[in-house]
């Protein structure tokens, strides 16, 4: 026995020297303290192109370098984007895109992709599809189980270019092919309706650029039919343009600071409302630990002025302000820039909104239509009415 564990021993002993042989000693490599990154990669280019026995994709290696530099930053917020991702974030910012207009969601478990939104007037609509549609396949591709991400890009394409979509309808899951043609598409980041006792609903999913005119619209129209109360819900809102939610407060807040950042040399800036505009109903404003950003800015502002009560649970805490940066071959990189703070200067960063009412999201099996959170606003507006 003494002998085979000699042996064993000796084996793992010689497997690490081989290892270490080939890592280090046989190349004869060595980098001085004082090398320069340049020297370090070439080194490594070196060692990949006379060892590594796998497919080397060049453009992916460069592309890792730049993503690994700024992740070294250590802030989530900061990020290099390649060519496509460049142009995905600015379509995602700027609220337009070539496609067919409908949101779609994905069964994490079953992988079932489901399409919950379909824009009006949008080329999906004009090719007959609907809410609750289960998506199938695109063109002749399967793609329940698919990334979603991946299904999108299939779906995304030239204006002009057709799209054929496979979906099940209804409880008998009757099997629909309709053929769409994209065009450029307007997200519908806005919802709203008139609920009991004249109280305006109005949902913010993210605040793009197209976001404002579409604020703008549901307001008036809201006031048009009579509203005695406003609730905005900006519930899972991971925030968006900076700019888009000054102007959109611009429209309830009197005169005075909407928010002000402060960059990394104490340089601040703030952004302000005019009186020419300010809401004259009472408001609840939705939030939850979604909420963030954008979405805090104006939780923070309707708290700070006090025209509004603030319902739901503490918001996420995202108290700084990213700005993205062309870097002129069609990638970009976003980068933290300042930190922003509420009219009385309250720094959420890390902290998030506490609300004036809070009240946890309490799903009802028997109704899933059930919002627990949404009555307690509607509680809250009968009693500022």
């Amino acid at each position: 026995m003494k002998a085979k564990k000699n042996f064993l021993q000796g084996a793992l002993f010689g497997a690490l020297i081989m290892l270490c042989g080939t890592g280090v000693v046989s190349c004869g490599i060595r980098l001085s303290e004082d090398a320069s990154s340049e020297e370090k990669l070439s080194v490594l280019k070196g060692l990949i192109d006379e060892n590594y026995i796998g497919d080397v994709d060049e453009e992916a290696l460069e592309e890792g370098i730049y993503k690994g530099y700024i992740q070294g930053l250590e802030d989530p917020y900061s990020v290099y984007y390649n060519e496509e991702e460049t142009k995905d974030l600015y379509e995602t910012t700027e609220g337009e895109y070539s496609g067919i207009g409908a949101v779609l969601s994905q069964d994490l478990e079953s992988g079932v992709i489901t399409l919950v939104q379909i824009y009006e007037g949008s080329p999906a609509a004009k090719a007959g599809l609907k809410d609750n549609d289960i998506l199938t396949k695109v063109g002749d591709i399967e793609v329940t189980g698919m990334d979603l991400s991946e299904v999108v890009t299939y779906i995304k394409g030239e204006k002009g270019t057709d799209v054929d979509l496979t979906v099940l309808r209804g409880e008998d899951a009757e099997e629909i092919t309709v053929t769409a043609t994209r065009d450029t598409v307007e997200a519908q980041t806005v919802k709203y309706e008139m609920l009991e006792g004249q109280t305006g609903y109005l949902s913010v999913s993210e605040f793009d650029s197209v976001t404002y005119a579409q604020y703008e619209e549901a307001l008036n129209k809201l006031t048009d039919q009579g509203m005695t109360g406003l609730i905005v819900d900006l519930r899972n809102n991971p925030g968006g343009n900076l700019n888009t939610v000054c102007e959109m407060l611009d429209m309830v807040l009197p005169k005075g600071t909407i928010v002000y950042t402060e960059d990394k040399d104490g340089k601040r800036e703030t952004a302000t409302s005019d009186d020419e505009h300010q809401i004259n109903v009472p408001m609840v404003v939705l939030v939850n630990g979604n909420s963030a950003s954008a979405s805090e800015i104006y939780a923070g502002a309707i708290q700070d002025y006090g025209i509004g009560k603030i319902v739901g649970t503490q918001t996420y805490g995202k108290g700084v302000v990213q700005q993205i940066f062309d870097l002129g071959d069609g990638t970009s990189v976003k980068l933290t820039i300042a930190e922003y703070f509420t009219p009385n200067g309250r720094s959420i960063d890390g902290e998030g909104i506490t609300p004036d009412v809070e009240v946890e999201y309490e799903a009802d099996e028997n109704n899933p239509e059930a919002d627990n959170q949404l009555e307690k606003a509607l509680e809250v507006m009968k009693e500022e009415q």
